[in-house]
């Protein structure tokens, strides 16, 4: 996928990741000092590899390089919430999906550009047609992604405890998405 989003300017495309072209890639970003605290998947090499595989070869789960103006920047885990734990934490849809992200390089923090990431993955999510719900769950220590989600369309529903953390789970519909985005020309056209 790839767009222009107009309201900032910036060229955003999503490619799917491969072990090899993206393995040191990947391992680089997980030990970034932002990353490590929320993803915990600082393992050494050999170990990330096995990990990175194991993630690619999960059917419930596609994994996504995010682009900014051709630049790779972020790494976007997308969802089947029937078939993965979160399913356990409240009453979902065969359709629903669930997203994970993390922005790799420091330079990309600070610069606008989560919020335009957020909404183009989202709605990129929502192209399939049976899905009306998308899911997050950020940490619960995260504020500045929380706030982002909130700015996307989510809205919190409760705080879980995750084997892995504390997360706050979101949902965003898909009626309240559009209706918050419709003047955004990608949306428009994504939604026809």
């Amino acid at each position: 996928m790839r767009l222009i989003d107009e309201e900032t300017g910036y060229e955003i495309s999503f490619r799917r990741v491969e072990l090899e072209d993206d393995l040191d890639r990947l391992h680089h970003w997980h030990h970034q000092a932002h990353v490590i605290p929320f993803w915990k998947q600082n393992f050494p090499l050999p170990k990330y590899k096995e990990h990175l595989y194991k993630l690619l070869c999960d059917r419930h789960q596609s994994l996504y390089i995010g682009y900014v103006n051709g630049e790779p920047m972020s790494y976007w885990e997308c969802y089947w919430p029937t078939e993965d734990i979160i399913g356990n934490y409240y009453q979902h849809e065969d359709a629903d999906q669930g997203i994970h992200l993390l922005f790799g390089p420091a330079k990309f923090l600070g610069k606008g550009l989560a919020l335009p990431l957020v909404r183009a993955m989202t709605a990129f999510m929502f192209q399939h047609e049976g899905t009306n719900k998308i899911v997050a769950e950020p940490d619960i220590r995260n504020g500045k992604m929380i706030h982002i989600f909130k700015k996307c369309g989510f809205e919190p529903q409760k705080e879980i405890v995750l084997p892995d953390k504390q997360g706050l789970l979101m949902f965003c519909e898909r009626s309240t998405f559009f209706r918050r985005w419709k003047d955004v020309n990608f949306i428009q056209q994504l939604h026809v």
